[in-house]
């Protein structure tokens, strides 16, 4: 059961931030009441939200995803692949004291947070350009002797793996069909996301509830099959610099 979500305002200067979409400047006040609608319903789930001010000084912020792993166990703080994200992590870990013990990934690793799927003991992570060997191998060593099983799962496509593949219940993931055919998925039932649509694969399981970003009726019909209830969100400012449901909240 999830209790506690973090998250952060964007930025007015988010339209500064790292993106590669292509899909024009976002549009500030529509960005933020994008995000006030997110918080809106993770608090609707029975979630305690804390929404951390601004961080002007980095624009990308507001995903705050990438800058830790939370488990039962500690938070994990990571060291973001784009060097302009790395004080982000910094930030985070002075909040996450307040939650958790506090480890860090260090030189010369890095590892975005969107790069990590955990499923149960199972952690899942991305080996992409933000997420390098030397962060997964400094992950696993800290993790393996707490029994979670850490693989390491090559990325050709998409900014991270949860771009890509995100769990929803029930031994299920949704998963593009890039990813599909990966052996680390053997124990799981897929639904395989529609090429015209990928980008819904980063959709949110937050307590048997499923947020899924507006727009996209073809997964939101296959994961409606699995009877659970499903919220459609607008999220196209996040979209816009590359993020996606997953990236505006830890959660734990």
């Amino acid at each position: 059961m999830i209790t506690t979500a973090i998250t952060r305002t964007p930025s007015a200067e988010l339209s500064r931030g790292l993106t590669t979409a292509n899909l024009g400047p976002p549009e500030y006040g529509k960005a933020l009441s994008q995000h006030g609608q997110y918080v809106e319903l993770l608090i609707r789930l029975g979630l305690k939200v804390e929404v951390l001010a601004p961080a002007e000084e980095f624009p990308d912020a507001h995903f705050v995803e990438d800058t830790a792993v939370v488990f039962p166990e500690l938070a994990l703080i990571t060291r973001p692949g784009a060097p302009s994200r790395q004080g982000e992590a910094e930030l985070m870990a002075a909040v996450l004291a307040n939650y958790r013990k506090v480890v860090h990934i260090d030189l010369p690793g890095t590892l975005d947070g969107g790069d990590v799927l955990t499923i149960g003991r199972n952690v899942f992570v991305g080996l992409t350009d933000r997420t390098d060997r030397a962060g997964f191998n400094q992950l696993s060593k800290i993790l393996t002797p707490l029994n979670y099983n850490c693989q390491a799962i090559p990325v050709s496509a998409g900014l991270h793996l949860k771009s890509s593949v995100n769990y929803i219940g029930n031994d299920t993931i949704l998963v593009t069909s890039e990813l599909a055919g990966n052996r680390a998925w053997e124990a799981y039932h897929k639904i395989i996301i529609d090429p015209q649509e990928q980008y819904a694969a980063n959709t949110l399981w937050v307590n048997d509830n499923l947020l899924v970003p507006a727009g996209f009726p073809r997964t939101t019909a296959k994961i409606k099959t699995l009877g659970l209830p499903v919220h459609e969100l607008e999220i196209t400012e996040m979209q816009k610099m590359d993020g996606g449901l997953t990236c505006l909240s830890l959660r734990f």
